[in-house]
């Protein structure tokens, strides 16, 4: 922790809560601390928020300024140039944050700090978001980690532990900046397409969101989280991911309240499956980390010699939902409805794009950035590439998911699809999940007709699945140099 002094301004960015919140920690030794938030345009250019990402930041900055007695002060524009003005408007003598680890943030802050320190300011800044700092976790060989399982089990779990979370700050003194506060609503957040009305129909952002999420997971959900989390119709998973991205919910607070509830709890494997999952998360921050490049070049440089076919109507329809692979349809119809999608669907889908339609995955990627509101550039860009099998500890490219197989083992009834599917709600189990299979009696019982109340296939699932492997095998044995 840093020293006491008079003034500090304590600068949110992806740590939108007050628990658990070192750099607030930290400025709450000061008499008096200047919450402000600043959101940068200048920097970010392809990492700029997406638009399901900027709905949930606006309610987010909210419940953040309510939880700061109203005194956060908004604003947007060149964050040195906005910490310098507040600076010398406040008399504020230090500077804190968490750390952000997206490389133009990381790139960014040094050249903040350094500039700041060199006008004479105290700057701090503290590790808020992951468990383990990617440049601490090495192998014993002193290099960087390329697979997952020893980087989590040999690397992760050998290391110091996470520390436990810290209390909230007991009395602390915030202040607002009226004069230069311009506001959240000033930010202009809300998409100029209004489909986050159905989004906001599914969450709550917001860290005493977080909190209730949190409880009701470890209450309901955990025991039965190995098996129910391939379940898409149930709910199965965490559903955390967002308020992680955001900040609103401690990594650490997570981390330790699951190893709390499995010292009370005999669901060891349970516990053990959910916490490797974090370890996922840490381990595409760590990719990111070393590999700065992994939202825009391949891991693995063979993949540039892939044969990819040029983006046209076929991804606007994947887009959509429109496929004619219920499954598929299913899971981006629940992308565009609710700004989510479920993990087991996730892979499915992005199967489906780079693998059956051979569709770049930079596209898949680059939508799922629009409309997710857990997109992560982490995440989002080690995801795609596993799932595209260009990526560090990748899939294997010629792991190609069969969509109906997959459909028929994960969603057996078809609650899934039928739910986001409602054109299909009337076929049989038998044909939920390959309605081109039924007879055109069954069809028209269903009130289906393809090609018009529901798609033909974009592709044919096993030729297109060839073409892919044959496509792959074109460059399976070319030299793959280091990344």
């Amino acid at each position: 922790m840093s020293l006491a002094t008079d003034k500090t301004l304590m600068w949110f960015r992806q740590d939108l809560r007050i628990y658990d919140n070192p750099a607030l920690v930290s400025a709450c030794l000061s008499s008096t601390v200047f919450p402000v938030y600043i959101y940068d345009r200048s920097h970010a250019t392809d990492s700029a928020l997406g638009g399901a990402s900027q709905w949930w930041l606006q309610q987010s900055l909210l419940a953040l300024n309510k939880a700061l007695n109203h005194s956060l002060t908004v604003l947007s524009g060149e964050p040195l140039s906005q910490l310098l003005t507040l600076l010398a408007h406040t008399g504020a003598t230090q500077v804190v944050w968490n750390r952000s680890y997206e490389p133009w943030q990381i790139q960014r802050d040094k050249h903040i700090k350094t500039h700041l320190k060199q006008a004479g300011y105290t700057v701090h800044s503290f590790n808020g978001s992951l468990l383990w700092e990617p440049w601490q976790i090495l192998t014993k060989t002193g290099t960087v980690y390329k697979v997952f399982t020893p980087f989590y089990r040999k690397g992760c779990l050998t290391a110091p532990p996470p520390r436990l979370p810290l209390d909230a700050p007991k009395n602390p003194v915030y202040q607002a900046i009226a004069e230069l506060n311009q506001g959240i609503d000033s930010l202009a957040l809300l998409p100029k397409i209004n489909w986050y009305h159905t989004i906001a129909q599914r969450w709550e952002p917001g860290e005493q969101a977080a909190q209730q999420h949190l409880a009701a997971f470890l209450e309901h959900t955990i025991q039965q989280y190995p098996q129910a989390r391939n379940i898409p119709s149930l709910n199965g998973t965490s559903s955390l991911s967002p308020y992680l991205h955001f900040g609103e919910l401690s990594i650490h607070q997570l981390w330790h309240a699951v190893l709390t509830h499995a010292s009370s709890n005999s669901e060891d494997n349970a516990n053990d499956c959910f916490l490797s999952e974090l370890g996922w998360r840490e381990f595409s921050h760590y990719l990111l980390y070393h590999f700065p490049d992994l939202p825009s070049q391949n891991f693995n440089k063979k993949f540039n010699d892939f044969a990819w076919c040029p983006a046209d109507e076929k991804l606007r329809a994947w887009q959509r939902g429109q496929t004619g692979v219920p499954i598929i349809d299913a899971g981006m119809r629940e992308l565009w409805q609710t700004g989510f999608m479920h993990n087991r669907v996730r892979m499915l889908v992005g199967s489906y794009l780079v693998k059956n339609l051979r569709l770049h995955w930079q596209h898949g990627a680059a939508w799922f950035w629009e409309c997710l509101v857990d997109a992560d550039l982490a995440a989002n860009s080690a995801s795609w590439q596993w799932v595209a099998g260009s990526g560090a500890d990748a899939a294997p490219f010629f792991r190609i998911f069969n969509p109906v197989l997959q459909g028929e083992k994960f969603d057996p009834e078809g609650d899934y699809v039928r739910h986001y599917c409602p054109e299909l709600q009337h076929l049989p189990n038998a044909f939920i999940h390959q309605p081109w299979a039924a007879p055109l009696s069954i069809l028209s019982q269903a009130g289906i007709t393809l090609g018009q109340t529901y798609p033909y296939p974009l592709v044919d699932l096993k030729l297109s699945r060839q073409h892919a492997l044959e496509a792959y095998q074109a460059i399976k044995n070319k030299p793959s140099p280091e990344p």
